[in-house]
């Protein structure tokens, strides 16, 4: 290069290499500034369009009690905020949020369950946690985000999950000592029944700062012990970790062991946030070990946060895609919608986490409990996710398997409180008689028959009390805790029973548990106009009022009064309405039912009660008391519910509602009422949809005028399950006055086994 070209070049050199170091340090620039903002770091995600209908809110305050907090359907983990004061979600709206834990329980009353590995962030000092106000609090289905404490420390989290692990992403303020402290020893207290509490725990640090530990609770609605473990591992190296118990933490300990009941167990890591304000952590549960713990942690394969969350948000999508509605009011939708997920997180799958036997059968833990789900929630998981419906009654009847008994309520490895009859009998009769296959009937059918034959050594959480008694008197007498109640309830179950014997050509069996199946009739008294509970020697209960409601296990009746479960007999309506004066004696009595405000909204017994009008040949009545029902008991936001949302059944029941149809569970058929929305396409499986159409429903078009199935005219008010899940459409010309419409052909009534 001659010296007068290299003057011409180097200066353009120069200038290049200038540019590209200006362009260079303004990158530098840029992604500091986007790591020291936690505006530009961890903005919220904005909501995706399918969820804005999906306030998964609703119900957390005003006694539904439901998870407000991150989860994929019917996933174990479920992270969310514990506060202060707790429901027995662990959450209320009003409370100072104590740290974020893996699991809960949704919807449920009594004593709670779980709140166990309560992540709590903070900057220096490091503190044993004390409660955090909350702000900027927003979720949707798989994702959850609050910011806490004042402005100049406030902390930003956000969480989504998989099935069994938890994704922490905390954005803290510009801090050389950020910190994560997780209470191995956490559960969630809200004194009702038995208190959880911890018995023995510990917690180690390993390589990279993994922290994990395990601990051992009692209490709470099940009275039997549980194991749980954990894995944690955080996306950097913290500067210093450790562990530590009762009011003390220790960079010096790397493992701590505490027998002590009550006793707190702490695991922690501190961060540097200074140049990057963003830590992230997972933390895997496990029923079986550390070490499954950690192998559960592949479950998230990124550290994406964002990827991880839209990864939920898909599982979410083809959950709540299941139901699809138009027309209706924006509120009406939003309910809907709401309902349609609370349907859709209990039970919890826990495949491959089975520490009581083993076992390749499909396991849930967390029926909570049987007596609320059967009459909604499992029937519309059976129309819209049945594979799931399938492994839950496979559960069950493993369960027999193993431990000889079919529970009513199971939570973390042991069978909670049995509220009334044997219902794991009904879920087995709603699958058999609408067909579903790959479950073991044969099996299934011993565990019935076990229930309904053997005297139970423990009622309160396995199967029945006092058959043998109950047999020869044909009801249960006063003197057993729940007496009149159960004596409805094992009726249906005996009913159920008869169904599957009646499937498995087992004739003599059936109709056996057929006549049983109307013992309920033997507490009828025709005097008061419903059940009443007798002594042994066959004399009444004097004084008696059938009004009365009452709460305690061991009155007569559970948690509902005569009156509400005098309504309670699925399989005989027809021999309720031979009771009450033919079918206008019955449409006058069920009036009468309604107008002295006996229906509890915010229960199960009577569930079933405002679609039984239709027996007597008035769907017209059903029509407009289910639309009045929907408008005056559920409400959109946090206290929207009209009781506990027990695991899905409240808002199962908007659902089937809301679409203007309801199952007798147990049965094969669904009534027919007036819809709320103008159509609504159910996704019955295998490229079927049955479609719903009534283009002129409105708040004042509500009677159903004429129907057509399939372009044939329907005369009946009630659909066929074969109907339903064929896939097709129901028309319904809707109008403001009553029609003589569905008046004629009755649904099914308990008839003899020929």
């Amino acid at each position: 290069m001659t010296r007068d070209l290299a003057r011409r070049i180097l200066p353009l050199e120069i200038t290049l290499y200038d540019m590209a170091n200006e362009l260079f340090c303004a990158v530098v620039l840029l992604i500091a500034a986007r790591i020291a903002s936690p505006e530009l770091v961890a903005q919220t995600p904005t909501i995706p369009p399918g969820f804005r209908d999906v306030d998964v809110f609703l119900g957390a305050d005003g006694g539904g009690h439901t998870t407000p907090g991150a989860q994929v359907p019917f996933g174990f983990v479920v992270l969310q905020p514990d506060t202060e004061r707790p429901t027995t979600s662990g959450y209320r709206s009003d409370g100072r949020i104590l740290g974020f834990s893996s699991t809960h329980v949704s919807g449920t009353g009594g004593a709670t369950k779980y709140g166990n590995f309560r992540v709590t962030p903070s900057i220096d000092p490091l503190d044993l946690p004390i409660g955090e106000t909350k702000s900027d609090e927003i979720a949707w289905p798989g994702y959850y985000a609050v910011t806490l404490g004042a402005p100049q420390r406030a902390i930003r989290a956000e969480l989504t999950a998989s099935r069994l692990v938890g994704f922490h992403r905390y954005t803290f303020p510009t801090s050389k000592d950020a910190h994560l402290m997780i209470e191995v020893s956490s559960v969630i207290v809200n004194w009702g029944g038995t208190p959880q509490r911890p018995l023995s725990c510990m917690a180690k640090t390993g390589d990279r700062g993994m922290l994990s530990g395990t601990c051992k609770f009692r209490g709470g609605w099940s009275p039997g012990e549980y194991q749980l473990y954990f894995a944690a591992q955080f996306d950097r190296a913290p500067t210093v970790s450790g562990v530590g118990r009762g009011s003390g933490v220790s960079s010096a300990l790397k493992e701590v062991h505490s027998d002590r009941e009550w006793e707190p167990v702490w695991a922690w890591a501190s961060f540097d946030a200074t140049e990057n304000p963003v830590i992230q952590m997972k933390l895997a549960v496990s029923f079986l070990s550390i070490e499954k713990a950690e192998t559960n942690l592949q479950e998230v394969s990124t550290w994406d946060f964002d990827r991880a969350r839209r990864e939920a948000e898909v599982k979410w999508s083809a959950a709540l895609g299941k139901i699809q509605v138009e027309g209706g009011s924006a509120a009406q939708r939003g309910i809907f919608a709401s309902a349609l997920y609370r349907a859709q997180v209990m039970p919890h799958d826990v495949s491959g986490e089975n520490a009581w036997w083993q076992s390749s059968e499909p396991h849930y833990e967390d029926y909570y409990t049987l007596w609320d789900t059967f009459r909604t929630q499992n029937p519309l998981l059976t129309v819209i996710q049945p594979d799931r419906e399938r492994d839950l009654v496979r559960s069950l009847v493993d369960t027999y398997r193993h431990t000889d008994w079919m529970p009513d309520a199971r939570i973390a490895g042991s069978n909670g409180l049995t509220q009334g009859g044997s219902n794991g009998d009904v879920l087995v009769a709603d699958a058999l008689v609408k067909g579903m296959h790959g479950i073991d009937y044969e099996i299934a059918y011993q565990a019935l028959v076990k229930n309904a034959e053997t005297d139970s050594p423990d009622p309160l959480v396995e199967g029945r009390e006092a058959m043998s008694l109950y047999k020869r008197l044909g009801y249960l007498p006063l003197g057993k805790d729940r007496s009149g109640s159960r004596t409805m309830e094992y009726s249906y179950d005996d009913f159920a029973i008869a169904e599957v014997a009646q499937g498995l050509g087992r004739m003599d069996a059936a109709r056996e548990y057929r006549r049983r199946s109307l013992f309920w009739s033997n507490l009828w008294d025709k005097n008061t106009l419903s059940v009443r509970p007798r002594y042994a020697d066959g004399r009444w209960m004097t004084p008696f009022d059938r009004t009365l409601t009452t709460k305690a296990w061991d009155s007569p009746f559970y948690e509902g009064s005569p009156w509400q479960y005098s309504t309670y007999v699925p399989h005989d309506v027809q021999g309720l309405i031979n009771r009450t004066g033919g079918d206008a004696g019955f449409v006058a009595w069920l009036d009468q039912f309604f107008a002295q405000d006996q229906y509890d909204p915010g229960n199960e017994q009577d569930m079933l009660s405002a679609w039984l009008y239709i027996h007597a040949g008035r769907p017209d009545r059903t029509q407009a008391l289910v639309r009045r029902l929907l408008d005056n008991y559920y409400k959109a936001g946090r206290g929207g519910l009209p009781g506990n949302d027990d695991a899905g059944a409240l808002t199962s029941w908007y659902v089937w509602a809301a679409m203007g149809l309801y199952p007798n569970a147990g049965q094969a058929y669904y009534y027919i009422a007036s819809p709320l929305f103008t159509r609504v396409r159910i996704n019955v499986g295998e490229g079927r949809v049955f479609t719903i159409e009534a283009l002129r429903s409105s708040q004042v078009n509500q009677y159903i005028q004429s129907a057509r199935l399939n372009g044939h005219p329907l005369q009946r008010a009630w659909l066929k399950h074969s109907e339903l899940i064929a896939g097709g459409t129901l028309e319904l010309d809707l109008g403001p006055e009553p029609s003589a419409w569905g008046r004629g052909e009755k649904p099914y009534s308990v008839e003899p086994v020929q």
